[in-house]
């Protein structure tokens, strides 16, 4: 059988998908693969672009045309079915109300999956075929879950109809990332209208955000009333029980929405666990202790709920950074318009001391601008115009850092006009704020681990104190006394703190890492950061400044200087590798006036250089690596001598051929970032082992760049996919970080425990592909991220610790005689303990960096 392949791009497909661990694709491959005709179907990594499917056919049975139809009208129909949304909502104000609403969700008809976090955050993937946004409104309105305002939610466009990832993907899938991004081409406003749903039943209830606090705070009132008129005034007996009737009310009320919706699922939680027991005191006449316990329970998730409201507002903080109107240049005239208004190629007027509403270019003006809101750089960094204005509108994301600007940073003394490059929605802030926004409610692995735990250990919990309740049979005392301690044991082995230990470290150190410059995509990252034995750093871009520059000019025998860069210049002009900017930028300026040649049908070969046509002649310029091999000749003697005599004094090298003719090579050098050695350093001292340099130069170019950073291996001459065997070599042997620019190094980002990406604000690819970006372009930003997440460990171990070492304690003591108030207090202490010390995050300095020279937007909320 005859067996021809077809590859598609997986966006042409189902558009606005990037990754491929999409549930979408998956659906797209199953369908494929049934098809007769059809050998196999796979996804295939792209080292410099999106994903591909991979189609083995037999065009006997499936012509090429049918089956790119069959591909496309299948993924046009997929993409039309399944719908995705990220919304942001009032009404979930701790852990265990996330997990209810997110359980309701998943047992709705056409819900495929479904997930709630105590930042407010609802994904939903869900069948159009059997339900609706508007349906699914409607069911978290039943739960007391509303949208938020738009003024409170993410910026318009990233807080609508966002699709998540619907299965629950290892860490290492740095590519899955990226699908968890493609819209449904809805915004959020299609929702509210611009109107208000919150009704004040989002914030909890009549008195707005403080309700469950309020009724805690009556209920203890009440509870002490009574508890005083009956020790102290000689008044009828039915007053003080009337005064604990009421506190049952306040104190219950939110105890009994929750408990309520948990027994629609079939579920035991532990706030039917605190009303059994409350009951159960009820009905032994201890009415007061009944009321201390829902008075101890709702003031705990009072207060839990006040305190992970800081970590949101941490989160929230972030949306507000950029200004709400921007002062734009248009027929001649300034005027102020809102930021949603701007278009991409209007002209901003910032003046000094001001916010930027957009990203983009200096045109006009110099000036220091203060970027610690983006990307974490504590000193302003100097912004002055583009040169060549049309270039840099034409592509934009190529300029270097002292031309762009972004959205939500602070101008200096300077005043300064820029042209916008992305809408508000687009822009690096926003994108920051979606998905911070997104990352906590990817679980860590202990998250997963206590999930786990509790669905068995509730049951378990159930089991024991129904045991308890026949002790009596057993031992000779009263049924009150076996049903007491049985409602005491359900007390104390609640594993409330055990709910909300992991969940609110996750979300104060993403919190934490966004306000320091650092996205972590999610707990798991955030775990697997923190746990690295070793760290792979590629060269260009990471240790090195991406900025080489031509060294030595060697001409062969038979040219001269002047026409070998001549004809490098017109081709590598075509190409955006660094090395070809550098070719370019040099040479222009080496051979000064001189012609150049018109060069066409430029084509990348990925990792050894290009091809073009000049004057009909095919023209090769690369690595040394590349001739000799797929029918080029090889190179000549003389040549091959001069590139190793490069080659030692660590020069990068690139061989230009005319034809069949060697016309020279040229030698360039980069240059280590001056972070780079400190970082490594400081690195070494946080605990992590081993680290390697992999590249795609020369051997000798990787070690002496190795050497001059502080790096003991380096491993050279890589093409991408031996990027990836590399990772996948030291993954084998540990815990293992890739660190590259997000673009070339993507399929080892895939591959490793941790992917990393470096100056991700400028960079929508490296945005979108690693586990953790550092948006500033400094390296230096990475111990901070690596500390941060040990830290986020250590507190996470902490507070398992507490909560399950709280449980062994009150259980055999309240098997044993411990009342039911005593263990109240003491589980309830321990869930705001452990709340209250992963709060800690938030305040979390890099002790490497003085105080007084932290970013303005961190001092602000330390």
């Amino acid at each position: 059988m005859t067996t021809n392949k077809l590859r598609l791009d997986i966006p042409l497909i189902l558009p606005e998908i990037a990754g491929a661990a999409d549930a979408c694709v998956t659906r797209l491959l199953g369908d494929i693969r049934e098809r007769e005709g059809v050998d196999s179907a796979h996804l295939r990594e792209q080292s410099n672009g999106p994903p591909q499917l991979c189609i083995h056919y037999d065009p006997a049975i499936l012509p090429l045309l049918r089956i790119r139809r069959l591909v496309e009208s299948r993924g046009a129909a997929i993409t039309k079915r399944f719908g995705h949304v990220v919304w942001q909502v009032n009404g979930i104000p701790h852990e265990r109300r996330a997990r209810t609403v997110g359980e309701r969700l998943r047992c709705c008809t056409g819900v495929l999956e479904a997930e709630a976090t105590p930042a407010g955050t609802v994904r939903i993937e869900y069948d159009r075929d059997a339900t609706s946004e508007a349906a699914l409104q409607r069911i978290l309105s039943q739960l007391g879950v509303y949208l938020r305002p738009r003024s409170s939610r993410i910026p318009e466009g990233t807080s609508g109809s966002v699709e998540p990832n619907a299965d629950d993907h290892d860490h290492s899938s740095a590519a899955g990332q990226n699908g968890r991004d493609h819209a449904d081409h809805k915004e959020g406003h299609e929702h509210d209208d611009g109107h208000d749903h919150d009704h004040g039943h989002a914030h909890g209830g009549v008195f707005g955000a403080n309700s469950e606090l309020i009724f805690a705070l009556i209920c203890g009132a009440l509870l002490g009333l009574g508890f005083a008129i009956q020790k102290l005034a000689s008044l009828p007996a039915w007053l003080p029980l009337a005064f604990y009737i009421a506190a049952y009310f306040f104190g219950g009320f939110y105890t009994l929405r929750e408990a309520i919706d948990n027994l629609k699922l079939r579920r035991f939680e532990i706030d039917t666990l605190m009303l059994v027991a409350a009951a159960g005191a009820a009905a032994l006449g201890a009415w007061a202790e009944g009321a201390l316990l829902l008075f101890l329970f709702s003031i705990g998730h009072a207060l839990e709920h006040y305190a992970m409201g800081r970590a949101k507002r941490a989160i929230e903080a972030l949306a507000k950074l950029a200004p709400q109107t921007a002062f734009v240049r248009r027929d001649n005239q300034v005027r102020e318009i809102p930021v949603e208004e701007l278009a991409v190629g209007d002209t901003v007027v910032v003046k000094p001391d001001e916010r930027l509403a957009a990203d983009g270019f200096v045109i006009k003006g110099t000036s220091s601008i203060n970027q610690a809101p983006v990307t974490g750089e504590s000193i302003p960094v100097d912004k002055r115009p583009v040169v060549d204005h049309a270039a840099a509108s034409a592509n934009p994301d190529q300029l270097e850092a002292a031309y762009r600007v972004f959205a939500g940073t602070i101008n200096g003394s300077g005043a300064i006009e820029i042209e916008v490059t992305r809408r508000s929605n687009e822009s690096a802030l926003a994108k920051v704020v979606k998905m911070v926004s997104e990352a906590e409610a990817q679980k860590s692995p202990t998250q997963r681990f206590t999930d786990r735990f509790e669905r068995f250990f509730v049951p378990a919990v159930l089991g024991l104190a129904t045991l308890l309740l026949f002790a009596w049979v057993v031992i000779d005392e009263p049924f009150r006394d076996s049903f007491y301690r049985s409602m005491a044991v359900l007390v104390a082995a609640s594993p409330c703190a055990l709910a909300i230990a992991t969940p609110s470290a996750v979300l104060s150190g993403v919190a934490r890492a966004a306000r320091g410059g650092v996205l972590v995509k999610g707990g798991g990252p955030l775990e697997y950061l923190g746990s690295l034995d070793a760290i792979a750093f590629d060269k260009t871009g990471t240790l090195t400044e991406g900025r080489p520059r031509i060294t030595d000019v060697l001409p062969a025998s038979g040219s001269t200087e002047t026409e070998l860069l001549a004809l490098a210049v017109a081709v590598e002009s075509l190409s955006d590798h660094p090395l070809a900017r550098a070719i370019a930028r040099d040479g222009r300026d080496r051979i000064g006036e001189a012609a150049l040649p018109v060069a066409t049908d430029v084509e990348s070969l990925t990792g050894r250089g290009v091809t073009a046509q000049v004057d009909g002649q095919r023209i090769l310029i690369g690595k040394a690596e590349m001739f000799g091999i797929d029918g080029v000749e090889p190179l000549s003697i003389p040549m091959e001598e001069a590139i190793a005599g490069l080659r030692e004094r660590g020069r990068t090298t690139m061989v230009v051929r005319r034809g069949d003719r060697d016309m020279g090579a040229i030698g360039l050098m980069d240059t280590p970032r001056d972070a780079a050695k400190a970082t490594l350093a400081k690195l070494r001292d946080l605990g992590i082992k081993r680290m390697i340099l992999i590249s795609g130069d020369h051997q000798k170019v990787a070690e002496a760049i190795a050497k001059e950073v502080g790096i003991d291996e380096a491993w050279g001459d890589l093409m991408p996919d031996d990027k990836v065997e590399a990772i996948r070599k030291l993954r084998a042997q540990a815990k293992v970080a890739m660190v590259g620019d997000g673009v070339n190094d993507a399929p080892a980002m895939a591959n490793a425990t941790v992917g990393i990406a470096m100056g991700a604000a400028g960079s929508d690819v490296a945005l979108e592909t690693a586990d953790v970006a550092l948006m500033a372009d400094d390296l230096a930003h990475l111990p901070f991220a690596v500390g941060l997440s040990r830290r986020t460990r250590s507190i996470i171990r902490q507070n398992v610790f507490v909560s399950l070492g709280v449980v062994a304690v009150l259980v055999p003591a309240t098997i044993f005689g411990l009342g039911i108030g005593p263990a109240v207090a003491m589980h309830e202490g321990s869930t705001l303990l452990v709340v209250f010390n992963a709060l800690r995050l938030l305040a979390y300095r890099d002790p490497d960096r003085p105080a007084d020279s932290r970013p303005v937007n961190e001092r602000a909320t330390a």
